[in-house]
């Protein structure tokens, strides 16, 4: 049998084996008891990693379908979004609501860089009649940690609607939906959650909800009041993902016993390990302010004379170890190497021994100098 690479990516991550066992068990009725006691268990679990109080909806699509749907179930054509940008999702979020017609104002940041909560208060300051801040919390095409706390004291205090894009970070780095005022969160199944593609989770807060009774933006199968509904009657209002919900509901409970506190300690501990790991082979973090750097995905910045498909080839072909490219313009500039959901030392071990060997090869002898 071939052995599994280390799939060192920011998603999808690796699943376990009880979970893919899960994946592959037979279909149920969607319409049925058996389906509708796993969707409120699902629901329940879910409640606590987001740490709120608020129903967690689940959608049968990818992350960037939760970004839609968050988008589209509060805002309206016209209404002035400030779009707080440090990456290549940030992006995507704020294109997602350009798209449906919403007047974006930026807040752009060089790719790198944390946004500044401070910033963030001049920019609503600047333009009062902004109704909503777009801000991605771990920006995984950077490597980089937004300091959501702070941005959120401020937008809550402006009384502005805060939509955040929680697809790399919820259910492996803090974040507490209701205690820090959270408007609208999103998540995906492939990165902490340690399940295969294929759903988004969203939650609104109260004021999310408000803002959905006016919201104008088209919508059908992304229209979350749909979800609220049938989530009430133990439903999806479309044909659920049903596999893929089988083994979320068997990740949850792996992460229950595991404990959110341990989960989060875990990250922060293999972080750290990750880029002083990386620092001791003489290569350079791309996140500029450590303080900010991700515990879910590091970004290096490629040294000079290697090339970044010749480095990643080699890696993957001679040592089973694959590892993430850069995004956009960072494309051929850095690597990235993921440690989120099923991880442990010994797997980023494994992999920055690799990467010790691959280096000299692609044509540069790192540094041991510490």
């Amino acid at each position: 049998m071939t052995q599994k690479p280390n799939l060192r990516i920011p998603g999808p991550t690796p699943v376990p084996q009880d979970v893919l066992d899960a994946v592959a068990g037979p279909m149920v009725n969607h319409r049925g008891r058996e389906f509708a006691a796993l969707v409120k268990r699902v629901a329940e679990r879910l409640k606590d990693f987001y740490q709120t109080g608020q129903d967690v909806l689940t959608l049968t699509c990818s992350g960037t379908g939760g970004l839609e749907a968050a988008v589209v179930s509060t805002l309206s054509p016209g209404d002035k979004v400030l779009a707080v940008t440090i990456g290549s999702f940030g992006e995507r979020f704020a294109s997602i609501a350009e798209t449906y017609g919403a007047r974006v104002s930026p807040l752009a940041y060089e790719w790198g860089q944390a946004a500044r909560a401070e910033d963030v208060r001049r920019a609503i300051e600047d333009e009062p009649d902004i109704k909503a801040v777009l801000v991605t919390h771990n920006e995984t095409s950077t490597g980089v940690t937004n300091p959501l706390e702070e941005i959120a004291r401020v937008v809550r205090k402006a009384d502005k609607l805060l939509l955040v894009d929680a697809v790399s970070s919820l259910g492996a780095i803090p974040l507490c939906m209701d205690d820090w005022g959270l408007d609208a969160v999103v998540t995906g199944s492939q990165k902490g959650w340690m399940v295969p593609p294929g759903l988004a989770f969203v939650a609104l807060s109260d004021r999310g909800w408000k803002a959905y009774e006016t919201a104008k933006m088209p919508r059908f199968y992304l229209d979350l009041g749909r979800h609220r509904d049938s989530l009430a009657k133990g439903q999806t209002p479309w044909t659920p993902a049903l596999s893929i919900f089988f083994g979320l509901d068997v990740a949850l409970e792996r992460m229950t016993d595991e404990g959110m506190e341990a989960i989060f300690a875990r990250h922060a501990r293999i972080g750290r390990y990750t880029r002083e790991g990386v620092k001791a082979l003489g290569l350079e973090l791309f996140c500029q302010d450590e303080r900010y750097a991700s515990d879910t995905v590091t970004a290096v910045k490629c040294p000079e004379g290697v090339e970044v498909s010749a480095l990643r080839t080699l890696m993957e072909d001679e040592y089973n170890v694959v590892l993430a490219g850069g995004q956009g313009k960072l494309s051929g500039k850095i690597f990235r190497i993921g440690h989120l959901g099923l991880v442990e030392e010994d797997d980023i071990r494994q992999a920055l021994d690799a990467l010790a060997r691959a280096l000299p090869k692609a044509g540069y002898t790192p540094s041991m100098a510490r």
